[in-house]
């Protein structure tokens, strides 16, 4: 009896020190480099009108959250950006209980708000690991479609399922995301363990239109779907981010 008493201790004891080691709230800081002669290689010879030292552009995004809800922005800045056209900076909300998610899209200066469930991406993880902001972060890879696969690298200790952009599904928070080609990558720069206000991770009440995704790549299509320009427009806002 003495014996069971012992494992039975033991195994609350460690359960509640897993416990303690895992993150439920916080803020992450990520850092976003694209490459832009790979984002608009369709687009002709981009070369020709965009500059070698324009090429590589990055933006800072910040993702807050708690065990139900998350919010994942551009960082607020008063610094005149460089090329600001050349990347979306969109705003997800997310209530992980609903399963639904809000979504802010900033294409070419204009910003639509669209309303879907969170995304349903089939992970392959991998036995493949690295340290991302000193957490032990595990590979995972995603086959988006024929052209396109994504890398994500996933910690177990901060255990929201939650990742950049709108990128969930792992048994865990996603600190690293890239293309195969490393035309787009998200890294965590900084992860900080501080409980957000409720008004950050919720959206503020708005009369602005809010559609579906499909209703508004139909509208996108028809605008500007004959234009190459448009084509990459539209496949860089719907097929994979």
């Amino acid at each position: 009896m003495n014996l069971i008493r012992y494992i039975l201790l033991l195994s609350f004891f460690l359960c509640n020190v897993l416990l303690q080691g895992q993150i439920t709230y916080g803020k992450i800081t990520y850092e976003r480099k694209t490459n832009l002669y790979k984002k608009f290689k369709n687009n002709g010879d981009v070369k020709e009108w965009l500059k070698e030292e324009d090429k590589n552009k990055t933006d800072i995004f910040e993702l807050y959250f708690n065990d139900s809800l998350s919010v994942f922005k551009p960082q607020e800045s008063d610094l005149v950006e460089r090329m600001s056209w050349a990347t979306s900076k969109n705003v997800v909300y997310e209530n992980h209980i609903k399963k639904t998610r809000l979504t802010e899209k900033s294409i070419w200066g204009e910003k639509f708000l669209v309303e879907d469930s969170l995304r349903h991406i089939i992970w392959k993880i991998t036995d493949s690991k690295r340290k991302i902001c000193g957490f032990q972060c595990r590979k995972a890879v995603w086959t988006a479609n024929d052209t396109t696969r994504l890398y994500a690298w996933f910690c177990s200790e901060v255990i929201p399922s939650i990742g950049p952009e709108s990128f969930v599904g792992l048994p865990g928070t996603i600190l690293g995301l890239a293309t195969e080609d490393g035309g787009v990558i998200y890294f965590a720069k900084s992860v900080e363990v501080i409980k957000p206000d409720i008004t950050v991770l919720v959206s503020k009440k708005t009369k602005q239109k809010i559609y579906k995704v499909a209703e508004l790549r139909t509208q996108l299509e028809k605008e500007y779907g004959k234009e190459k320009w448009g084509k990459t427009m539209i496949y860089n806002n719907f097929e994979i981010w």
